[in-house]
C-alpha cells in the first residue's frame, strides 16, 4: 500500500509541472480530428483530396498534446500551434464534427495559460533582500539590513 501512495505523489508532484489538462485535452482533440479522415480513407482516397490535409492537422493537433507532456516550458507556443491546426483542421477533417476543434481551442488556450511554477515554496517567496530592494527603489535611499 506504501507503493501505491508513492506513486501516486509521484504522479501528483509530476502532473503539478506541467500543462497536464491541456496537454490531455489537446491529445483527445488530436485523436477526434483524426478519425474523420481515417473513417474516409478508404472511401474517398483520391488525388487532391482534402484527406490528407485532415490527418495532417489531426496529428499536429495530438502531437502538441504530447509535447506539451514533455516540454512544458513551451507552452505558449504549443497552445498556439494547437489552436492553430484544431481550427484548421475544419477544412480537412470538419474538425471532428466541431467538437475536436472545441476541444482543441480549449486545450491550446490551457496552455497559453499555463504558468508555470518551478522550485519550492521557500524559493518562491521573497526572501529579506528582495524585500530591502524594494524599499530602496521606492524611497531612492540605500538602506541597511538589521
Amino acid at each position: 500500500m506504501g507503493t501505491d501512495f508513492s506513486k501516486r505523489k509521484r504522479f501528483k508532484n509530476w502532473r503539478a509541472k506541467r500543462p497536464f489538462w491541456a496537454s490531455t485535452l489537446s491529445v483527445i482533440s488530436g485523436i477526434i480530428i483524426l478519425s474523420v479522415p481515417v473513417q474516409l480513407y478508404e472511401i474517398a482516397a483520391a488525388p487532391g483530396s482534402m484527406i490528407v490535409i485532415g490527418l495532417l492537422l489531426g496529428g499536429l493537433t495530438m502531437l502538441m498534446g504530447i509535447l506539451g507532456f514533455m516540454m512544458p516550458r513551451l507552452s505558449t507556443l504549443l497552445g498556439i500551434l494547437a489552436i492553430l491546426s484544431s481550427v484548421l483542421s475544419i477544412m480537412g477533417a470538419l474538425g471532428g464534427f466541431l467538437i475536436g476543434t472545441i476541444l482543441g481551442i480549449i486545450g491550446g488556450s490551457m496552455m497559453i495559460a499555463w504558468n508555470p511554477k518551478f522550485g519550492t515554496k521557500e524559493s518562491l517567496s521573497h526572501p529579506i533582500h528582495d524585500q530591502i530592494a524594494e524599499k530602496e527603489a521606492a524611497s531612492g535611499k540605500e538602506l541597511v539590513p538589521e
